[in-house]
């Protein structure tokens, strides 16, 4: 009797024991899931096979069917302002108002006190790197390390930015010229820069120049920046982490690697679009490898429409880089998160750059900033919702200062020409139905108002934050140097 009189106790202590910890997992917060951005420069719509592309693209068309393409995806015209959106879930012309794009020494970049997604998640407990391609300033006081990354790695500017005598100007194989040619023109606004000529391109870690960039350089690149993010993935494998993974590729100058050189079929372009590929699926074979793929988000996107004299596709879409056309701002977009977005799905709902730092942050329990307005939205329904959940309806176009465009549900409206378009029915922006749709047009022009009033025209409006500024910028490395640091490790 007292042998099952302490067996039942045994017995009565361990179910309580059990309910207890049941409970307790039931109540603890969910593990912070990891993210990684791989953003691709110039990359155009029909430039990967989930998205119609020829080029041989095996690893991005599994990370699709294992994910969601993002089919109606905005980036912005060109690369500074893409990026100033991401980092900070707002229209470009909010928080970076230039008419184009940043170059070498250039006096402004993103304002040091604008809140990033990376200060965003270091503050919810993320460890945090920048890979790659920063292009929002390059002075001390803009770079990535001061703007919330841990650790950084890459080209400050695009990889053309550089001496032509020292391949920036020119794809692999082409011969270099002795000498830039002399310039007769000064870069006369601020964003550009003001000097004669452009600095060697400097590879920075952290704030340091560890490599000067030239046609070698530019061949080694993608390799190097994927080994590093491979190597950030493996040391914080028992944390939440950010990557935001910026490729210098596909931008030209054209450097795919020499194992990836004429193995497209379709040039220098495929070739380095297959070497990013690969470089995807080392990424997505690690996250398998450590198990983590059922605890990381990834995106994959391009910065911007691909570059159409450059080999890009952007097929159906019309027009390219550069532009506010569908060519030029919506971009090829993956999201992969086994077991939890739908494998083998699509979405037309309209997302955007500006959504994934709201998004990360829903998913992350972290805090937005309370003391500024955020355009982007949680559009986390869009990707892990089976239907076509529609978190946005409305989108602004912007061109530098300029609202070329807004969209609204399927409607499209082209403002200075007048043009309507219907992208449901016809994503190329092929038949004018502004004749047919005055009702529509007039809403449309209406909702134009209202955000030309906030950030201006032409102009800056009230709601324009300003730019970072410095007083006397300078290159990262002289014109005049001789200066050959070690390879970054």
């Amino acid at each position: 009797m007292k042998f099952q009189h302490r067996m039942s106790l045994r017995s009565a202590i361990v179910g309580l024991a059990a309910v207890f910890w049941t409970t307790v997992a039931a109540a603890a917060p969910p593990a912070k899931p990891n993210f990684i951005v791989i953003n691709i420069d110039d990359l155009g719509y029909a430039d990967i096979g989930p998205f119609g592309g020829k080029h041989p693209t095996p690893h991005l068309d599994r990370m699709a069917k294992e994910g969601r393409k993002l089919t109606s995806y905005y980036a912005a015209p060109v690369c500074s302002p893409s990026r100033a959106s991401l980092m900070t879930g707002c229209y470009p012309k909010r928080v970076l108002p230039i008419p184009h794009v940043l170059f070498p020494e250039s006096a402004v970049g993103l304002h040091p006190d604008e809140v990033t997604i990376a200060e965003v998640l270091r503050e919810a407990g993320y460890a945090t790197a920048c890979i790659g391609k920063w292009h929002l300033g390059d002075q001390p006081e803009f770079l990535p390390t001061r703007q919330g990354f841990d650790y950084y790695l890459g080209l400050p500017y695009s990889n053309d930015m550089g001496p032509a005598a020292e391949g920036a100007k020119s794809n692999f194989g082409k011969p270099l010229p002795q000498q830039d040619a002399p310039s007769s023109k000064v870069k006369s606004n601020e964003a550009e820069g003001k000097r004669l000529g452009q600095p060697p391109l400097p590879l920075l870690e952290n704030e340091q120049v560890v490599q000067r960039v030239g046609p070698k350089e530019q061949e080694q690149l993608t390799d190097r920046y994927t080994a590093r993010a491979e190597q950030f993935i493996r040391e914080h494998r028992d944390e939440p982490f950010f990557l935001y993974f910026p490729h210098t590729a596909v931008h030209f100058p054209l450097y795919p690697a020499e194992k990836f050189r004429d193995k497209s079929g379709n040039g220098l372009f495929g070739d380095w679009v297959g070497e990013v590929d690969a470089s995807v699926g080392r990424v997505l074979d690690l996250l398998r490898e450590l198990k983590l793929d059922e605890k990381t988000l990834v995106i994959f996107t391009s910065d911007n429409g691909g570059s159409l004299p450059n080999g890009s596709d952007n097929t159906p879409l019309r027009g390219g880089k550069g532009t506010t056309l569908e060519g030029g701002i919506r971009v090829p977009t993956i999201a992969w998160w086994p077991g939890r977005i739908p494998a083998g799905t699509s979405t037309p709902a309209i997302t955007s750059m500006m959504d994934v730092l709201p998004t990360f942050a829903a998913l992350a329990g972290a805090k937005l900033p309370s003391n500024r307005k955020l355009d982007g939205v949680d559009v986390s329904a869009a990707l892990l919702d089976a239907s076509d959940a529609a978190p946005r309806d409305l989108f602004h176009y912007y061109r530098g200062y300029e609202l070329q465009a807004i969209r609204r549900g399927p409607w499209k409206l082209h403002l200075a020409k007048g043009e309507l378009y219907n992208l449901g029915d016809d994503v190329g922006e092929t038949k004018n139905m502004a004749e047919q749709n005055a009702a529509v047009v007039a809403e449309l022009r209406k909702l134009a108002d209202a955000m030309n009033a906030e950030l201006g025209t032409t102009e800056e409006g009230p709601g324009v934050r300003p730019v970072g500024r410095v007083e006397k910028p300078r290159a990262l490395i002289s014109r005049d140097s001789t200066f050959f640091p070690s390879p970054a490790r």
